[in-house]
């Protein structure tokens, strides 16, 4: 939990792309700052200075740690200011104890700043990122953009082809995801085209990109073709839509194993990669965004606050039940073994990572 014991002002900030709402409250709840922030160094640094000079030290919190709150937060680590994070979803939950129902930068800000100062075991303590964390977190962000737009993209053209020709979408659907297929498309995109280049010439020029199913692919689309003797109507619209799509997806393709690449050179450069790694199931990506979500887990004294951070918590249905064991004789109830879904299997005397990574067990 984070020491608050030595703070003179609670800075609660509710961030926003052009400026940022402040809330000051002393420890004894006295409101000493209210006002609008302007999204700039001079102006940020300015309020921090006055306040330091004022009550001493000072504790900026937000609720928004990255991208539009990273500048905040770096103003204030330099200008000797203790700096946290009030998660999200603990915001909300905080700030629905609060009168009213208008959700206000203004109240926000109050929220925050007043559960900093009552409920300080709610707040995440936020180290200085190092480059090789910052760099991740922006790499995996804009990877999980073009992960959205693979899926969109992919999505497009197997309605299309649903619409068009179902049993052609049963063969090439699935496989949207192999270079091939798109490069396929790009060139033969409807099923009329595909007709007229032959099996032998689309095996031939296909068999580079994917030498091992080259023929059992075109065979299989041959087939496809063979299903269905109608042409529906507007199925010619297929050889200006489906090339473009298939173009825009083996850009992101590529963009994404690019990407990818850059991810694994700097994930192998941090302490952590090879105890992340070793992890089932776990490959670079996710990896890449636990370290960047969890980081080390130092910051979580046990395995609940990690669980609550993710949003996920052993449940009970029960009013008035702990989820800790209190049960009458008989059936244990399904409620005290929903623990949570998302394992992180660790022995405990691994390098770099707390115990707290080891498997939640319940207890009675």
């Amino acid at each position: 939990m984070l020491d608050t014991e030595s703070i003179g002002v609670f800075l609660g900030m509710d961030v926003g792309k052009t400026a940022h709402h402040g809330h000051g409250l002393t420890p004894a709840g006295k409101k000493v700052f209210d006002k609008p922030m302007p999204n700039s160094e001079p102006k940020l640094r300015a309020v921090f200075d006055k306040l330091k000079a004022k009550f001493g030290t000072v504790l900026v919190i937000v609720d928004q740690p990255a991208s539009i709150g990273s500048l905040p937060l770096t103003v204030a680590r330099d200008a000797g200011c203790e700096v946290a994070y009030l998660p999200g979803l603990a915001m909300r939950r905080i700030a629905d104890l609060y009168p009213g129902e208008a959700k206000t930068n203004a109240k926000d800000a109050a929220v925050i700043a007043d559960a900093a100062r009552t409920m300080p075991h709610t707040l995440r303590s936020l180290a200085l990122a190092d480059e090789i964390t910052a760099e991740l977190t922006v790499l995996t962000g804009f990877d999980q953009d073009l992960a959205a737009e693979a899926t969109r993209t992919s999505n497009r053209i197997r309605g299309l082809l649903t619409q068009f020709h179902p049993s052609l979408e049963r063969v090439l659907g699935p496989r949207l995801d192999h270079p091939a297929i798109p490069w396929l498309l790009e060139r033969y995109g409807s099923p009329a085209a595909l007709r007229k280049a032959g099996r032998r010439r689309l095996v031939e020029l296909i068999r580079p990109k994917a030498p091992r199913m080259a023929q059992r692919l075109i065979d299989d689309i041959f087939d496809a073709l063979d299903e269905q003797t109608v042409i529906v109507p507007g199925t010619g619209t297929l050889d200006i839509v489906i090339p473009s799509l298939a173009v825009s997806l083996a850009a992101v393709h590529d963009q994404r194993r690019a990407l990818e690449a850059r991810i694994s050179t700097l994930l192998e450069a941090h302490p952590l990669h090879r105890v992340l790694t070793s992890m089932p199931g776990v490959g670079v990506r996710t990896a890449a965004v636990l370290l960047v979500t969890v980081g080390d887990g130092t910051g979580f004294p046990s395995a609940a606050h990690l669980a609550s951070y993710a949003g996920l918590a052993p449940t009970t249905k029960s009013s008035g039940t702990s989820i800790h064991g209190e049960r009458t004789a008989g059936r244990k109830p399904a409620a005290q073994t929903r623990y949570v879904p998302l394992r992180l299997r660790l022995h405990e005397r691994r390098p770099g990572l707390p115990h707290l990574l080891r498997p939640a067990t319940s207890t009675r």
